[in-house]
């Protein structure tokens, strides 16, 4: 069975940019134990580090690769309405920055949909490289 360890790799240092999608490091870190615990509660076998380092960026680390060297060459969008599967209903009107839009300096911008592809990416390239049980 494939494996997903998710690190947050952090300084104590308070978030810069307060345009971040989650304002602190323990928010940050509280997101992806959410995560990790609705993977569980599907049967995926993952864990979660939490890791406070001196110096040097703050990133998550998908089975040993940054979310960015995951999602680089993939192309993520959104469904168009007529692609989705409430055809003929209204769109929702948001407000606020563009989904896809983040800074890829600040880990704790990364969208919920940017991070989510980034894991199911993980997990399948875990899974390729599985060597099948006869």
């Amino acid at each position: 069975m494939a494996m997903i360890d998710i690190e947050y790799r952090h300084t104590d240092a308070p978030i810069e940019g307060p345009e971040a999608r989650r304002r602190s490091c323990a928010a940050m870190a509280s997101y992806l134990k959410d995560l990790v615990c609705e993977m569980q509660m599907a049967d995926i076998s993952c864990k979660f580090i939490d890791t406070v380092v001196e110096e040097g960026p703050n990133s998550v680390l998908i089975n040993g690769r940054t979310v960015a060297q995951i999602i680089e060459g993939l192309q993520i969008k959104l469904l168009e309405s007529d692609d989705s599967c409430d055809l003929g209903q209204g769109g929702m009107v948001t407000f606020g920055r563009p989904t896809l839009d983040w800074k890829r300096e600040c880990i704790e911008d990364v969208p919920d949909t940017i991070m989510k592809n980034a894991i199911a990416k993980a997990y399948a390239d875990a899974c390729k490289d599985e060597i099948p049980v006869m």
